[in-house]
């Protein structure tokens, strides 16, 4: 597939960069859907004498695309736009609903589904080492891609939830359902290399690792109602913090 030749108006008296008018112009174009995940990148000689620009001026622009998620550059392959990612706000929110928010279809597969005693979760949810919790596991899906599996916990009072439910709606949707709204969380977040099942599930490459995260959700009152343990695919999601000076 050949790459698509983009229109792109350079106003070289103006103070900003000419690499920055560059890459706002390709990210424009990612955002409105004129370039597409999986599409190829015009090559950076290619593209630096169509504009009459530099190759360095181009490279910078690449790279900064690069940085901010949007083109991939694999070897033997050129340079791609990125899979669309997840962007998920520091918000309490379910991944179900930041899919379904950006318009992108969820669909859960629902792995396992059972009673059963787990002493971490258990210390978790502040609950005895024996206590039976219902322990979920699920892939969560958008456009036949596999973006998430999910390891969740939940006390005994909601065992009756069932798989048909799942796979209809978000954890969180089914919990304010039956009463319980989640109110604050706290949450860990990190990165490593897939171990056998999550590469498997999803549909991972040897070199592409996962973002993890773990989290305890409560209600107003304090209470734990959740404990999650999740494993995203790297490449396509990432996390929008807003941060202020204390």
């Amino acid at each position: 597939m050949s790459a698509l030749q983009l229109q792109v108006a350079l106003d070289r008296e103006s103070p900003v960069p000419l690499y920055h008018q560059l890459a706002r112009q390709m990210t424009d174009a990612i955002e409105d859907g004129r370039l597409q995940s999986g599409d190829p990148f015009e090559n950076e000689v290619a593209l630096a004498q169509r504009l009459g620009v530099s190759r360095p001026t181009v490279r910078r622009a690449i790279a900064q695309m690069v940085d901010q998620g949007l083109l991939v550059r694999r070897r033997g392959l050129g340079t791609t736009v990125a899979n669309r990612k997840i962007h998920r706000r520091a918000g309490l929110t379910s991944l179900f609903d930041d899919l379904e928010a950006e318009g992108r279809a969820p669909r859960t597969r629902v792995l396992e589904m059972e009673v059963r005693a787990d002493e971490r979760a258990a210390a978790a949810l502040d609950l005895p080492p024996g206590t039976g919790l219902l322990s979920i596991r699920r892939v969560r899906s958008a456009g036949g891609v596999p973006l998430a599996l999910m390891h969740n916990w939940l006390p005994p009072a909601h065992a009756d939830i069932t798989p048909e439910e799942l796979a209809e709606d978000g954890l969180y949707a089914l919990l304010r359902r039956r009463g319980v709204k989640p109110a604050v969380a706290r949450q860990s977040i990190g990165a490593r290399m897939p171990n056998p099942a999550e590469r498997r599930t999803l549909d991972l490459g040897g070199g592409q690792p996962v973002l993890t995260m773990t989290r305890m959700a409560f209600d107003a009152r304090g209470a734990a109602i959740e404990f999650g343990d999740h494993a995203y695919r790297a490449e396509d999601y990432t996390i929008d913090l807003m941060l202020d000076e204390r």
